[in-house]
């Protein structure tokens, strides 16, 4: 059964065709910062604010962060954890996701065995998803041990987004990593979008109106900015710029 955040998000998708998410790592920001940067994103027209990061260790500071962000923002909140310590209570949703592409199977499995009691104990939205690392990986690749997908080789991504969506994961997170110099290839989305019937993540290395465009027009249903708003400099315009450029018509 899905839930309020999943049926908003795939309702925003249906209407606009892609939809722009900021992501928030409480590791690179303070809780002030980031329930700044989250409301001049949400005033720039992010859908929704992710929140987490692949080197965040202090769960005070993760439900810190979520509680400024939640009174601030009106958008849902939806966690992108690194494991156990990437969970808070005051979320409205988590990526309850499994990185496919690991070499250790903690990120695959373990690390969300683990988390699951949790998630039901604090009765957080699961949103079941399929994270594929390509590219540089940056931090999240070396972090999860991510055996690499050669921008070359789409057809491996393919896999493994057919693989998440035959066991039952509703979406498909294709990442470059965060800072990437660049992105995902339209390439790869279109191949992959080709193969799935579940909504489409892109993120990693998407710093311009153009890139988010591009992967828009690729097939991304969803497109992830983080780099871009870390900085807390003209947040609201640089993402009012890319959400008016994924509502240009195809």
């Amino acid at each position: 059964m899905r839930g309020k955040v999943e049926r908003y998000l795939l309702d925003k998708i249906s209407s606009e065709g892609c939809i722009h998410i900021t992501l928030v790592d409480p590791d690179k920001s303070s809780s002030m910062n980031c329930s700044t940067i989250a409301k001049m994103a949400e005033e720039g027209g992010t859908s929704a604010i992710m929140v987490g990061g692949s080197t965040l260790y202090a769960k005070e500071d993760l439900d810190e962060a979520v509680l400024s962000i939640k009174e601030n923002v009106k958008v849902p909140i939806i966690l992108f954890p690194n494991g156990p310590v990437g969970i808070s209570k005051h979320a409205d949703a988590i990526w309850f996701m499994s990185l496919l592409n690991s070499s250790n199977t903690y990120w695959i499995v373990d690390a969300q065995a683990l988390s699951a009691p949790l998630v039901k104990r604090y009765q957080l939205e699961a949103l079941p998803m399929g994270y594929i690392i390509a590219g540089e990986g940056c931090v999240a690749g070396h972090v999860g041990q991510a055996r690499l997908i050669n921008y070359k080789h789409p057809e491996l991504a393919v896999g493994y987004g057919m693989a998440a969506e035959q066991l039952g994961m509703r979406f498909v997170y294709l990442e470059a990593g965060s800072g990437a110099e660049s992105p995902i290839p339209v390439s790869m989305i279109n191949a992959v979008k080709k193969h799935i019937g579940v909504p489409l993540i892109v993120g990693g290395g998407l710093r311009d109106p153009k890139s988010a465009l591009n992967a828009k027009q690729a097939g991304a249903d969803i497109v992830v900015t983080g780099t871009l708003v870390e900085e807390e400099r003209e947040v609201k315009d640089k993402i009012s710029e890319i959400v008016s450029a994924l509502n240009e018509k195809r």
